[in-house]
């Protein structure tokens, strides 16, 4: 595996084992080691691989954080006195790759593990179920009304 391309803060590098880099500024304390996503691998005889057939964990060490060189920007527009001066640093971090090399295979729970993360205490008895009350009572229908039950006499 002589590189890989790794996905970092929305970008994609090709990195080299030894090699450092600025980045986006990452999350992870300086000194902090952490496993980027890998995109391919190439330099193999075989060619490139892509994605879960890489099968390949890049390890890398974020060497400091620090800002990056002031970019001014000045607007101006002609004849009326409009002039804008703006400057802007990034704030970067800088890696180095420690190493490009196989997963580590993560161990399946044991049975031993699972009933070690038990608890052991009893479960909680549940509450019985309250009994849904009757809604059978019918309201008493409307009399029809007649026509001299209306009128006045």
């Amino acid at each position: 595996m002589t590189y890989a391309i790794i996905a970092l803060g929305g970008k994609q590098y090709r990195v080299r084992e030894g090699e450092w880099l600025l980045v986006d500024r990452l999350p992870q304390e300086e000194g902090a080691t952490f496993s980027p996503e890998v995109l391919l691998v190439g330099g193999d005889k075989d060619g490139p691989k892509f994605g879960a057939d890489a099968k390949v964990e890049v390890t890398a060490t974020v060497t400091e954080h620090l800002l990056g060189k002031k970019i001014v920007v000045g607007k101006h527009r002609q004849r009326v006195g409009y002039r804008r001066r703006n400057g802007h640093r990034s704030r970067l971090s800088k890696i180095e790759i420690q190493s490009i090399g196989a997963k580590t295979a993560r161990r399946a729970p044991t049975k031993k593990d699972e009933t070690a993360e038990k608890p052991k205490t009893a479960p909680k008895p549940r509450a019985a179920a309250k009994p849904k009350a009757a809604t059978t009572a019918r309201k008493p229908a409307a009399k029809p009304k007649t026509e001299t039950e209306g009128k006045a006499e």
